[in-house]
């Protein structure tokens, strides 16, 4: 399933740490925003090891998950990095 992750960290240190998180599990898209595709139990083991490094008072992570019919009519314009991980729709 693509799951879009988006994250606003406070502090410096947990930010590099929850980027290396989504860099390990997806593919940046926008400097704080993730496509993961993950099976259901990959993307609880992600979303825990996540949670983990934010503070609830100062952060704020969201993941929105794409079912695979959205996921085909998805729409970007301008440049962006696609690899392995990621499938790319070019409308």
């Amino acid at each position: 399933m693509l799951s879009i992750v988006g994250y606003d960290i406070a502090d410096p240190k947990r930010l590099s740490r929850v980027a290396r998180i989504c860099e390990d599990y997806g593919v940046r898209v926008q400097y704080s925003i993730f496509e993961c595709r993950l099976e259901e139990q990959e993307f609880e083991s992600f979303w825990l090891a996540i949670c983990c490094e934010i503070d609830d008072q100062q952060d704020r992570i969201v993941a929105y998950k794409v079912d695979a019919r959205c996921a085909q009519e998805t729409r970007t314009a301008g440049n962006m990095v696609c690899s392995e991980k990621c499938v790319c729709y070019l409308v």
